[in-house]
């Protein structure tokens, strides 16, 4: 039989991480072709995907992240609306960076807690930023540095730390809905153990 010119390859994704993506709704098939180029043949262990619209002035902006772990390494996709582009015509742009795990310095964890007096163990608020550091981009953290005594005017140079915080993303119950706190809790903690020399979790299904 021969094939329809219109027939779509099938893809090579893990069904829950392609429906993510198709959730997100920014060009599902752009986003699944850039992660799939990005992964190769490699197994999907974890995976999240983050949707963002940002508003400006006279412009909608949207924006999606993916993250996907495979034993090896981390695959990091962004797909969005590009700046320059012809009145009317709708231009994206997508990146991926495939990093190895060994180069993974840090995830850290940033959970933000309404009536902390009420607190209930295990629920660990409802919005959380989750930061991923790789050594891609650094900050450093300048601060005048003191000896101790507050009446000192001496000049005792800057004192500082750096930072690697190459990707950011805050994930909000109420906005962005249950299941995607959940799945960034869980990708943290897959990719921390990664990372860390522990049992990671089995190939996403």
């Amino acid at each position: 039989m021969k094939a329809s010119r219109d027939a779509r390859p099938s893809s090579t994704l893990p069904a829950v991480l392609m429906a993510a993506i198709e959730r997100a709704g920014y060009y599902p098939a752009l986003v699944a072709d850039v992660v799939e180029a990005a992964l190769g043949d490699d197994v999907v262990v974890s995976h999240l995907v983050h949707q963002e619209t940002t508003f400006d002035l006279d412009a909608v902006r949207r924006h999606v992240t993916v993250l996907a772990t495979t034993p090896t390494k981390l695959v990091i996709a962004h797909a969005d609306d590009h700046d320059e582009h012809e009145p009317g015509r709708a231009v994206a742009t997508a990146t991926s960076e495939t990093v190895p795990l060994t180069a993974v310095r840090g995830v850290m964890l940033a959970h933000v807690i309404a009536a902390p007096d009420a607190y209930v163990r295990g629920s660990l608020g409802r919005e959380l930023t989750l930061t991923l550091g790789w050594g891609a981009v650094s900050r450093l953290d300048l601060v005048p540095a003191t000896c101790g005594d507050p009446e000192c005017e001496a000049d005792h140079g800057f004192e500082g730390t750096i930072a690697s915080d190459d990707i950011s993303l805050r994930i909000s119950a109420d906005a962005d809905g249950d299941d995607a706190l959940t799945n960034a809790l869980h990708f943290a903690r897959t990719l921390s153990s990664s990372i860390g020399g522990g049992g990671g979790a089995g190939p996403a299904q």
